[in-house]
């Protein structure tokens, strides 16, 4: 401000101009005062806890579900099995739960026994420190929830989900997995592709009188039947193509290539053997549709 007042009194700007740069200025400033306000009225109204650090290479975000719908979900691949361990101990002491996906059986055994070992700890401690926790291990998944005794996930309506093939049921399972703990009521069936398309219709209308906010429709090899489902249903359909499926277009190239190309109306796809974007998604119109 005193450089402006400065430059204007020494002739090199005009009155005009003075007053312009003055009321940018103090915009700004109210601008960031406002946001410093309504960060404070949010954490205050939503009682977030923010950023808590695990040891030296994990930062939880654990008040993700509050803010966004979805929790923060701990991506096993790439962190050690003792790592996974500690991060998903952390998240479920702070939250009640704690998901951790593509997750191998070492890391789920890694998660048993850090909790175990948390458990015994909290009783040497006295009766009322104690916590216990649940630890469920989803082979086909590949998805670990580790849950406090009694905790209950927040109902957040229901999804449909669907399977082309048995080979599917792996990536299924994961939008599964995804989709209970963000609260939804999964109604599923699989193995209904259009190898045998007779098969898909008794599912289809159980799954659209179950009031489904939308449906996930797993596939590999061509990846059509997201688009016959799209095509027959008035909900959202989210299409997940998979890695089943050889030679050329194999791995899931052909069947999410399909899927994008497909002429259906109302049909999104996440990518190759994206369970957790396909959960996370339809868990969001889920919670949406309840309002």
């Amino acid at each position: 401000m005193k450089e402006v007042l400065r430059r204007f009194a020494s002739g090199k700007i005009s009155l005009e101009e003075a007053c312009e740069v003055l009321k940018t200025e103090l915009r700004l400033e109210l601008r960031s005062e406002l946001r410093s306000e309504l960060r404070s009225e949010l954490k205050s109204e939503l009682k977030l806890e923010g950023v808590r650090r695990v040891k030296d290479f994990a930062r939880i975000d654990a008040d993700r579900l509050q803010r966004t719908g979805v929790p923060e979900i701990i991506f096993a691949e790439g962190k050690s099995s003792d790592e996974v361990a500690e991060i998903a101990v952390a998240l479920a002491t702070a939250k009640g739960f704690a998901l951790v996906s593509r997750a191998s059986g070492e890391d789920a055994a890694a998660v048993k026994a850090a909790v175990k070992v948390r458990v015994k700890k909290n009783k040497n401690k006295s009766r009322d420190a104690e916590v216990e926790f649940e630890v469920d291990y989803n082979g086909a998944a590949g998805t670990v929830v580790v849950k406090r005794r009694g905790h209950e996930f927040e109902k957040a309506g229901k999804i449909g989900l669907i399977a082309a093939g048995t080979a599917d049921i792996p990536v299924a399972e994961e939008v599964r997995v995804v989709a209970e703990v963000c609260g939804c009521e999964v109604v599923k069936a699989y193995d209904v592709g259009i190898a045998g398309l007779h098969r898909l219709v008794e599912p289809l209308e159980k799954i659209l009188r179950a009031g489904v906010a939308a449906v996930v429709v797993v596939a590999g090899m061509e990846g059509a039947l997201p688009s016959v489902v799209a095509s027959l249903v008035d909900v959202p359909v989210v299409g997940v193509p998979t890695s089943v499926g050889y030679g050329l277009g194999g791995e899931g190239v052909a069947a999410i290539l399909s899927m994008l190309q497909s002429c259906s109306p109302g049909l999104a796809v996440v990518n190759i053997d994206n369970g957790v974007g396909a959960g996370t998604f339809a868990a969001k119109c889920a919670r949406y549709f309840l309002r």
